[in-house]
């Protein structure tokens, strides 16, 4: 129980950091369609937790009104910004509210299995909300966020670091830097994909594990880098419509997609990288960042590779050469010791694409869970014999549209991934903390 009050309080202490220095027409911003508004998502992770951890068994809501400002599944994206929202202070005041009588139920009764399964489920869903919070400060130009990491509780790390210098110390002590080249082989094997049985949490599109035969193939080490990308570019290859599928060229021409939404060039050609409100230069080994599945397509059929599928990328991070055993994470079954990946804002952006060789996966891909998401090949579609859990509006409104990424990125959290874990974006979001690794044509 108390890892689970310490994760209720960790997790809204971050979605108020992320907020903490913005203006209030910051936390307004502008409307768009790949964010809302921040003063509307921040009531909303309370309202949802709320929903879920409290009001199941019938309690009235903190606020009457809170139904009609915040359930997103009643709310139209573009109405959000024209809601009679709370101000800033009253909004902070209702995240605490709600905080505080979760955390006094967990207190005060012997927990359930279904009191333990939708108190995380909340703090899940406000997992994914910060990562959010923070690709929307990208997306509007905002500063960096300013994050107390030293005062934060990094999940399974209690004695890793008592103060922000140790702290990165203890990051650089499992970085090395510079590029990764060349593929690793894979061998053909019937793979258990999805979660097995006795996963203490499970989100409904990782049910259940089921047999799926792998044939022989040849992924890269480590995902595509700005510097490979910008090979890619400067050879002409937005403007090539051969290398882009139907659906892809239509969205570069309506676009006007030159290159990376945040990339820049320069008059010696060269390129600068929008990073939050400053402009730097390519970091030439790190993992390209904001791209779509359309621009990772496009970059396969230029440099002759292909995107790995779903079940090869999961086959990849967790599968073990001659067993049947199946890690949890590429490196083994715990977190610790870590840090094995870059995750929690430990880096607060992405590392070079060789750093952290503690965190390979059996076959020696690195990087497969943490620094950027990945995009695979495939379709989000259920696993077989899917059914909906209580929250409905997770998972089943977005198969079919939407692609598959997978592994987690720099601002994700550590207690919320594992080789498992399936998001899902529809193909045009180039705005996400997405990038991508390759596969061979043919082994």
């Amino acid at each position: 129980m108390t890892d689970l009050i310490d994760w209720v309080h960790d997790a809204r202490e971050r979605t108020c950091e992320l907020v903490a220095d913005l203006s209030d027409s910051q936390l307004i911003g502008p409307r768009l369609a790949t964010v809302n508004p921040l003063l509307w998502e921040i009531g909303h992770v309370a309202w949802f937790q709320e929903k879920w951890a409290l009001r199941r068994d019938g309690r009235s809501s903190v606020r009457a009104d809170a139904d009609a400002l915040y359930d997103s599944a009643a709310i139209p994206h573009d109405v959000r910004w024209d809601l009679p929202l709370l101000r800033r202070e009253e909004t902070l005041r209702y995240l605490r509210e709600v905080r505080d009588r979760v955390i006094e139920k967990l207190q005060g009764r012997k927990l359930t299995q279904e009191d333990t399964y939708f108190t995380l489920l909340a703090v899940f869903h406000e997992d994914m909300h910060t990562e959010a919070f923070t690709y929307t400060r990208q997306t509007l130009g905002y500063p960096p966020p300013r994050l107390q990491i030293a005062d934060c509780r990094l999940q399974n790390e209690k004695s890793a670091s008592s103060n922000l210098q140790s702290a990165i110390c203890n990051l650089q002590s499992h970085t090395a830097g510079g590029p990764l080249p060349g593929d690793v082989l894979i061998p053909s094997g019937l793979f258990q994909m999805g979660a097995a049985r006795d996963e203490p949490f499970v989100f409904d599109n990782e049910k259940w594990a089921h047999p799926v035969q792998v044939q022989p193939f040849a992924i890269a080490r480590a995902p595509v880098t700005q510097a490979e990308f910008a090979d890619f570019v400067n050879d002409g290859g937005y403007r090539q419509p051969h290398l882009w599928s139907e659906d892809g060229w239509n969205w570069r021409s309506q676009a006007g997609a030159e290159h990376p939404v945040y990339w820049q060039a320069q008059t010696n050609g060269s390129w600068l990288r929008r990073d939050f409100d400053r402009w730097v230069p390519l970091e030439a080994h790190r993992p390209l960042l904001h791209v779509n599945w359309h621009e990772a397509m496009a970059y396969c059929s230029w440099a002759g590779r292909r995107l790995p599928t779903e079940v090869e990328w999961e086959f990849a991070a967790a599968a073990e050469p001659g067993s049947a055993r199946k890690r949890r994470f590429p490196w083994g079954d715990s977190l610790t010791p870590n840090p094995r990946a870059n995750l929690d804002w430990r880096a607060m952006g992405c590392v070079d694409v060789a750093d952290f060789a503690g965190g390979d996966s059996a076959f020696g891909c690195r990087q497969m869970i943490g620094n950027v998401w990945e995009w695979t090949a495939c379709k989000f579609l259920p696993y077989p014999g899917f059914q909906a859990d209580p929250y409905k509006e997770y998972s089943r409104p977005w198969f079919e549209t939407h692609k598959v990424l997978r592994g987690g990125c720099w601002c994700s959290r550590s207690r919320l991934l594992r080789n498992i874990w399936r998001n899902f974006y529809l193909p045009e979001r180039r705005d996400v903390w997405a990038g991508f690794r390759t596969c061979a044509i043919s082994p």
